[in-house]
């Protein structure tokens, strides 16, 4: 029986996605990866400063969410969040230079690594103060309502904000209110370098969803399929009408919280069992071992995606740091609030 279910699964899913989907998974997570492990080494060159949160082994999130949600759908993040920038459609080129504190970055030299924003795509950051995001989607989600969009506000945290109180507030509110938004929990096991085990009397966290009779459902972060199905359902629900969604996706970060922590506290063990489930590597065995894509179109986009981390490096290099004078620009907006003038 277990041979004819796997079986079944691989049929459905060849069913289920197209040739292209795959290797647009494929091409945004290695792209999402590459990036990360350059951003690294340039770091470790001192051409990258201050803080650094690496999104390497989450990337099946951000392939599933690429295909499960509509551009114009607004996201905002937490700290970890280059994957996700590149994701709604920043260039890599705009994102390593603003790592590199450079004028021609996303947010002008002024955010870097934690604090990305594009209001053209979408992308409402990037927030460096754990759960801060959570009641700014919230108000995302609230003015979608009042606009009458059918658009999505997308809110993803890790599993140490959800233990933020501003969570629980934002759920209450969202569900009196029956606002679009949908909550995303990445839940990689540990909030800096404790693990929910310790921090929380409830591990599945999925399940704060149902105090507040809002749906909610754990995913597998390691399969963008798995992204993607939850995605799609989630926000057909919310497009319905039926008021907020809340998924639990389960993942797992291959480095340390950020750039200074060694990540003592997780076990080789432990390591090893998740890196057996690396996302980018188990998409590229499927899709060769299936037959969706050949070594030399896998080939092709691993050149592809060289030549853009390259091309970002080079520009990120090249690029003018912002002028002092440029300090307090675009801090404020006055035109339009004369009570600030």
């Amino acid at each position: 029986m277990a041979t004819n279910s796997k079986k079944n699964t691989k049929s459905k899913d060849k069913e289920e996605f197209t040739k292209e989907t795959y290797l647009k998974w494929y091409e945004l997570m290695l792209l999402i990866r590459r990036f990360e492990e350059r951003s690294l080494m340039e770091y470790g060159r001192q051409n990258i400063r201050g803080f650094l949160h690496v999104y390497i082994g989450q990337e099946a999130i951000a392939a599933g969410m690429s295909t499960g949600l509509r551009d114009d759908d607004a996201v905002v993040t937490g700290y970890r969040q280059h994957g996700i920038a590149l994701t709604k459609g920043v260039s890599a080129k705009a994102c390593m230079a603003e790592l590199y504190g450079k004028k021609t970055g996303i947010v002008k030299g002024k955010g870097g690594s934690m604090h990305f924003f594009s209001k053209e795509d979408r992308y409402f950051g990037g927030n460096g103060i754990v759960g801060a995001q959570i009641p700014i989607g919230t108000g995302m989600g609230f003015a979608e309502k009042y606009k009458g969009t059918d658009n999505i506000a997308v809110v993803m945290f890790g599993d140490g904000a959800a233990r933020q109180g501003a969570l629980y507030e934002s759920f209450n509110m969202a569900k009196t209110w029956d606002l679009p938004v949908l909550y995303i929990c990445e839940n990689n096991n540990y909030a800096m370098g404790t693990s929910v085990e310790r921090t929380s009397s409830l591990t599945d966290i999925y399940k704060i969803g149902n105090a507040f009779d809002i749906p909610s459902e754990a995913v597998d972060g390691m399969n963008p399929e798995a992204v993607h199905r939850a995605f799609k359902k989630a926000s057909k629900s919310i497009r319905e009408g039926n008021g907020p969604y809340f998924l639990e996706i389960e993942t797992y970060r291959y480095k340390g919280h950020s750039v200074s922590d060694p990540a003592k506290y997780r076990t080789k063990e432990e390591l090893k069992s998740y890196q057996d489930k690396d996302p980018v590597k188990m998409l590229e065995k499927k899709m060769i071992d299936e037959k969706i894509a050949s070594e030399d179109e896998i080939k092709e986009i691993k050149s592809k995606i060289k030549e853009i981390i390259e091309e970002s490096v080079k520009f990120a290099e090249e690029s003018d740091y912002p002028d002092p004078s440029e300090l307090y620009d675009d801090n404020y907006v006055e035109d339009d609030y004369p009570f600030l003038t």
